[in-house]
């Protein structure tokens, strides 16, 4: 039975046909027509070949409007009709994702051609399958007076306006060009140009793209040329439509590659992975050579393309119903599919960074079995409001990571909750905390978290804290792996027997590390104050701290306003720092590492000075003459004063610069002082 509602009893096969006519037809409009697809490529193929199935055995059932008696979707009325000279036909899609898809091409060309074993290998071209938009450029007299979408294959819609943007779309041929020479490629969008325009979209407060071959159909279908030519679209050639024949002065090919390269000759762009492959095993090797290829690609495509390579035999075999006989087009793994969320867990990373992970009703994607995908933080899962139950779409792409693309609304049952990220580290119970600006919330219980207690280790035993000489990854690793190590004081309590017990681990090198160790005792207060790990705190912060307090119990204890009298600490670093010796487990730490005998020298506090815009709170705004945003603030803050993101009546000074928004418009309404730069250096010298 269908898996269009996997809880209603089985319909009969007319009623399926009917259901999946009516779902094919909702999708390829919302794919073609409206740019907002909500199916994956993989499942529209799947339930479509459900109802080519179901037409084989009733074929009596088959009606006119059935999706597999058209190639594409409708035209939009808002464009002019096209009729194609030549209809714009699909290529049969070759679904075996394994070496065998190569084969069973070439053994069915070979059996329609009427060739034994022994006859010569056949020669094809083989090229990567694009994923973007078909589109037919049509030139007359080596102008270009049309370019139209493929539509159904039969009516596509003029955007030549539109398509007269794209830089790599010549206007006029060469004067060797025949006078009607269609052009068919695809038009594409680049990956880091995707990237770029839904940044801008984001920044502009829009909707974002799902797809680069979205984000390529909206551009082609915009309505203002102007607006498509923001929008950044390339283009690559494949094939012909009409061409003014030979025996009228057209073009002589004896091979579909030959056109490809005297294409590339008149000035279209021509994939540079199109190649000529001689039988199956050369089909089998390009498959297998542009799939490792595919991830770092700078544009999508979903599979390879076979194409028998001899026009004249491409003739020879010719076409049935909506598709030639003589190409394929052999898709790779699928990397987008369906799935169910079973659940929302939260892992703690190495640094303490908790991600929201979706539990997936495991799903084959990407050539792997999925069970978990990433939401990356709150916020992000909030966007695509994934909840528990829902049905989403997962995308893998070769090592990336799973992640949750989209939800398909339509088949959420009930209400169920909102997802909100726990304000307790999962692991160890610490506060999880997000700092102003941030995405990610991150758990305080670095000392203590046993999910970032080897990363702990490390930076502990780094040359720029205390230094453990020989204390590296692998050895952390096998110290923890086998419980020998739960938390740093545990380093100082080794003994020799565990340690030379450990793989490649002599008695010498077991000795060296207890000797590091020892050494690592007498250590300095800056070193042992970097080497806690606290979120913010480098070395020069942890200088600044031992310099103004002297003691680490005087840090400990110290109010985050006290904090904020010390030079290199702002409001951010503060919270931190006060956050980090909340926590008891912190303190418990830090206690035993002192009774095991870690010491370092202390002192009295260092005389304060007076700092020229201490209890001075500032807002940025515009751009300023010689300073940068972060420069500025980091000024401000190395001064005493505190840099604020909004405007309020316990601003002090707001400094604008440039294009100054409407924060400057704020500080007027409040009547707060404006800075610029000259003003706001005068003061940093202690001149205001």
């Amino acid at each position: 039975m269908s898996t269009l509602d996997l809880f209603a009893p089985a319909p009969d096969d007319a009623t399926l046909m009917a259901q999946l006519r009516r779902t094919l037809h909702e999708h390829a409009h919302r794919y073609y027509v409206l740019d907002v697809p909500t199916l994956p490529d993989a499942e529209y193929d799947r339930l479509f070949r459900e109802l080519q199935a179901l037409e084989a055995r009733h074929p009596e059932l088959v009606t006119p409007d059935s999706p597999t008696q058209r190639v594409g979707g409708k035209p939009l009325d808002q464009f002019a009709p096209v009729r194609h000279a030549v209809p714009m036909l699909s290529i049969r899609t070759e679904t075996d994702t394994e070496a065998s898809g190569a084969e069973n091409f070439d053994a069915r060309i070979r059996r329609e051609l009427g060739l034994s074993p022994t006859d010569a290998a056949i020669d094809y071209v083989a090229e990567p399958k694009f994923d973007g938009l078909a589109m037919n450029l049509r030139y007359e007299q080596g102008v270009l007076v049309q370019a139209a979408t493929r539509g159904d294959g039969e009516v596509g819609e003029d955007v030549t306006q539109n398509i007269r943007t794209i830089g790599q779309i010549p206007l006029g041929l060469p004067v060797d060009a025949p006078a009607v020479l269609e052009v068919r490629g695809e038009v594409y969008m680049r990956r880091d140009d995707f990237e770029a325009l839904n940044d801008k979209q984001r920044a502009a407060g829009q909707k974002t793209f799902v797809n680069p071959r979205n984000a390529a159909a909206g551009a082609v279908r915009q309505l203002d040329p102007a607006i498509a030519a923001q929008r950044p679209l390339s283009f690559y050639a494949y094939g012909l439509g009409a061409v003014t024949p030979p025996d009228v002065g057209g073009p002589v090919w004896q091979s579909h590659f030959e056109m490809l390269q005297t294409l590339k000759s008149w000035g279209f762009p021509v994939s540079e992975l199109v190649k000529c492959a001689q039988g199956a095993p050369a089909l089998v090797a390009y498959y297998a050579a542009i799939g490792a290829q595919r991830d770092g690609l700078g544009f999508d495509i979903d599979g390879v393309v076979y194409k028998v390579n001899s026009l004249a035999l491409q003739r020879q075999l010719g076409f049935v119903t909506r598709e030639p006989r003589w190409a394929v087009a052999h898709k790779f793994p699928a990397q987008e599919m369906l799935t169910t969320v079973l659940a929302i867990d939260v892992q703690v990373g190495r640094t303490g960074k908790l991600t929201p992970v979706a539990k997936l009703a495991p799903v084959f994607v990407g050539g792997v079995t999925v069970t978990n995908a990433t939401l990356h933080n709150e916020d992000e899962a909030r966007r695509k409001d994934v909840r528990v139950g829902d049905t989403v779409v997962v995308r893998r792409a070769g090592d990336v990571i799973p992640e949750v693309v989209s939800v398909l609304l339509d088949k959420r049952v009930g209400t169920p909750a909102v997802f909100t990220m726990p304000r307790q580290c999962p692991v160890c119970g610490s506060a999880a905390v997000r700092e102003e600006g941030e995405a990610d919330y991150r758990c305080t219980g670095g000392l203590f978290c046993s999910a970032q207690r080897k990363q702990a280790i490390l930076h502990f035993a780094q040359r720029r804290a205390v230094e453990v000489e020989g204390l590296g990854d692998k050895l952390v690793d096998q110290l923890v792996d086998v419980g020998i190590i739960n938390t740093l004081p545990d380093l100082y309590r080794l003994g020799f027997t565990a340690l030379a017990k450990l793989a490649r681990m002599a008695d010498k090198s077991a000795q060296n590390i207890l000797d590091a160790l020892e050494k690592s005792k007498q250590t300095t207060l800056p070193r042992f104050l970097f080497g806690l790990g606290i979120r913010h705190v480098g070395e020069a912060t942890a200088k600044a701290l031992a310099r103004h307090f002297g003691k680490l119990d005087a840090i400990m204890d110290a109010p985050e306003e006290a904090l904020l009298a010390v030079a290199d600490v702002g409001p951010i670093v503060a919270k931190s720092i006060r956050t980090f010796f909340d926590q008891a487990h912190n303190r418990e730490v830090v206690e035993q590492l002192r009774a095991c005998g870690v010491t370092w020298p202390e002192g009295e506090p260092a005389p304060v000075a007076v700092q020229p815009l201490s209890g001075q709170t500032f807002v940025l705004t515009g751009t300023l003459p010689t300073l940068g945003r972060e420069e500025a603030k980091a000024l401000i803050e190395a001064a005493g004063g505190k840099v604020a993101g909004s405007v309020s009546k316990k601003t002090s000074f707001v400094v604008a610069g440039v294009e100054a928004g409407s924060k400057l418009d704020k500080a007027r309404e409040l009547g707060v002082a404006v800075l610029d730069e000259d003003q706001l250096k005068e003061m940093l010298d202690g001149g205001a």
